[in-house]
Formats: C-alpha cells, sequence, structure tokens
C-alpha cells in the first residue's frame, strides 16, 4: 500500500509542476474551437454530475482537451501519460461526495480565466484545483486507514 501512497504523492507533485504551466499557456493559445470543446466537456460532465453518473471520462477528456490547446505535441504527449497513470486515483476520488463538483468548479474557474486570457489566473486556478483533489485524496486515504508515511 506503501507504493500506492508514494505514487499518489508523486503523481500530485507532478501534477502542481505540470498543469499549471499547460494551463497558462493554453490561455494564450486556445482558440474558439477549443473552448467549444472545452465547454462541451464542461457541459457532458454537468449532466453526469446531475444523473449521478460517473464523469471520469470527461475529467480525463478535459485535461487532454487542455493539453492540445497549448498546441505543443509533445505537452499533449505527456498529458496523456499523465492521463493514464491517473485513472486509478480518479476511480477513487471521483467516488467521494462532493468530489464531482469540485471537479467541475475547478475546470469551470480554468476556463473562465483561460477566456479572458489571463494567463497568470488559468494557472492559479490550475494550481488551485489540484490541491483540492490533493486534499480529498488525503481524506480518502484517512478514512480507508491507509497509513501515512
Amino acid at each position: 500500500m506503501t507504493f500506492q501512497h508514494d505514487l499518489q504523492d508523486e503523481l500530485l507533485d507532478v501534477r502542481r509542476m505540470f498543469e499549471p504551466a499547460v494551463a497558462r499557456v493554453a490561455a494564450a493559445r486556445a482558440t474558439d474551437e477549443d473552448f467549444a470543446d472545452l465547454q462541451r466537456i464542461l457541459d457532458a460532465q454537468q449532466r453526469k454530475l446531475k444523473n449521478g453518473q460517473s464523469a471520469i471520462v470527461e475529467d480525463t477528456a478535459f485535461h487532454a482537451a487542455l493539453a492540445r490547446s497549448t498546441r505543443n505535441r509533445v505537452v499533449v504527449s505527456l498529458m496523456a501519460t499523465l492521463n493514464d497513470l491517473l485513472v486509478e486515483s480518479r476511480k477513487l476520488t471521483l467516488k467521494q461526495k462532493g468530489r464531482p463538483a469540485k471537479s467541475i468548479q475547478g475546470h469551470e474557474a480554468v476556463v473562465a480565466a483561460m477566456r479572458r486570457r489571463d494567463a497568470e489566473g488559468a494557472a492559479q486556478a490550475m494550481y488551485k484545483h489540484i490541491d483540492q483533489i490533493a486534499s480529498l485524496q488525503l481524506q480518502a486515504s484517512e478514512l480507508r486507514g491507509d497509513p501515512g508515511k
């Protein structure tokens, strides 16, 4: 279990380094088509939340679409790898009460800053989104009684 716990911490560490930078660049480079894609994903996420369905697919799609908005194939590839590594973590945390709604709020804050072409605001919104996920993961592991470090 310690390996899994360490991996979660390392994934969060990478996300804090990488994803705010992706949001910063995406804010400067996103096209109308990118915004339309992001909005479609957010709308689908909202619908699933209202129907009590899992939105893991949309959560992953959001981060992939954000990466595409950077117009950098290496970023797209790195995000795909990161998304693959996050599958298990998302399965666990997106079942938590309140987590899907917080996820959508985080995504909406990133897109709102991007629409204003506020690169720093988009980076900060993404960092805050990841911090919320980190605290929810910590709560989940405490509830499961996972050993800390």
